[in-house]
């Protein structure tokens, strides 16, 4: 056997041990939830509390110092070689909170790979030419508070004062949980970052479909992210006993819902690529015996071409409009945070499509139907993303699965991207 081939089994072999332990770790981080027996870490939480102060262990065991900004994300630097001057930076980023009843690798598998990377850096001994940070963003998904983005949003300075006064389903202002969480809301313009010394942001992230299982290749490389519009529509009727109302004399909103929520069907059905969703629904009093008298239902609605999207919601608020003149039910529409569609950024897409090629593995481009954190990065940083083979392409459930294999190949691509980035500079 070679020289060169005893190395490259040796380092085989590093990037599996690696990648065996994000996996433990992702199973440490599971048991971190507000429900025995499911993953369920929203915003602001003890548990998403919790979650943060073993990420920040590790980021300290792979020799970053770390900090934690106003909305509570975590943030771990390692420094670049000290004989760089004025040394620029590269990101490495993912979420770690959850939807309810979650995976265990959406959004955490792009925080710990990320200190995967630099820890092996640390235990080698070895600096590149530009700091990496390593950015565990507090709310990707939105869950508690309705926000699109909360966590990288005001590091790419897109934070939105509003914002504050939104409430969770207890009546709790974002800003409250964001005092209890231990920020200052005051101070959050202050997080954002300069773009000046940024040479990039980068996540590792499950696919979340099934194209590279279907390819039998391990990892792919992402061109672009899909953009979304979102809303909360209510419908208010009449409450009344069920069994006393007459069926022709009935405000009932639910039944408002129902036709709503079918029309939602439809019109994602109607153009090529466009998907909507009702994820929500809230009817009351909430008893079996009485009419429901309001409705609160949500709408998320995606598609890459803006054009699309606005034709979509007009027709779906056109349904609206009707449904609740038919009914006599009163209506109102609120328009959601929302994202944009994202372009990788070409260049550094590029570098990354080369780390793929020279680890012998077969470019897969992938475009994204979920929202991502480098939506909001790209206001800051060129961006790109590193999909990972996950079964059948389930995600958002608890059947999210990937191998220590795909994990291992994931990390010598991104091994291989952060130091031709740094060595660009």
């Amino acid at each position: 056997m070679t020289t060169k081939n005893v190395s490259s089994t040796t380092t085989a072999s590093r990037n599996l041990e690696r990648a065996a332990r994000i996996m433990e770790r992702c199973d440490r981080l599971a048991r971190e939830s507000a429900e025995v027996g499911k993953i369920s870490r929203l915003y602001a939480t003890p548990e998403l509390r919790a979650a943060r102060d073993l990420l920040e262990g590790w980021m300290r065991e792979a020799g970053m110092t770390t900090r934690i900004d106003n909305v509570g994300n975590l943030i771990g630097r390692y420094a670049a070689d000290p004989a760089v001057a004025d040394p620029k930076t590269l990101i490495i980023g993912g979420h770690w909170d959850s939807v309810r009843d979650a995976g265990r690798y959406d959004g955490t598998l792009g925080v710990l790979s990320g200190i995967a990377a630099v820890g092996g850096l640390h235990e080698a001994g070895m600096r590149l030419d530009a700091a990496i940070e390593v950015m565990a963003f507090a709310d990707e998904e939105g869950v508690r508070f309705h926000t699109a983005l909360l966590g990288s949003s005001p590091i790419a300075g897109g934070f939105d004062p509003a914002w504050l006064a939104m409430t969770d389903d207890a009546g709790i202002t974002l800003g409250e949980a964001i005092r209890a969480f231990g920020g200052d809301p005051a101070a959050i313009p202050g997080d954002a970052r300069a773009p000046d010394d940024l040479l990039g942001f980068i996540e590792v992230h499950i696919e979340q479909g099934p194209v590279l299982q279907e390819r039998d290749v391990p990892v792919g490389v992402v061109t672009g992210i899909t953009g979304s519009a979102r809303a909360e529509i209510v419908f208010t009727g009449m409450a009344g006993h069920a069994g006393t109302i007459p069926m022709s004399s009935r405000r009932d909103a639910l039944t408002g819902s129902a036709e709503f929520i079918l029309a939602v069907e439809r019109v994602g059905r109607s153009v090529e690529g466009l998907v909507a969703t009702v994820g929500k629904l809230d009817a009351e009093p909430g008893a079996s015996n009485v009419v429901a008298g309001r409705t609160v239902q949500t709408l998320d609605l995606r598609h890459p071409d803006p054009r699309v999207r606005d034709r979509a919601v007009a027709a779906l608020k056109g349904e609206v409009e009707e449904i609740g003149s038919r009914r006599s039910l009163e209506w109102t529409w609120h328009d959601s945070p929302c994202f944009a569609e994202t372009p990788s950024d070409p260049a550094l897409t590029g570098t990354l499509r080369e780390a793929i090629e020279r680890e012998g593995i077969p470019v897969v481009e992938l475009f994204s139907g979920a929202g991502h954190d480098a939506v909001t990065m790209a206001a800051i940083a060129p961006v790109t993303m590193l999909f990972v083979r996950c079964k059948d392409g389930i995600s958002h459930n608890p059947a999210e699965s990937i191998t220590v294999e795909d994990v291992a190949a994931a990390l010598a691509v991104l091994d291989r991207f952060a130091a031709s980035v740094a060595a660009q500079v």
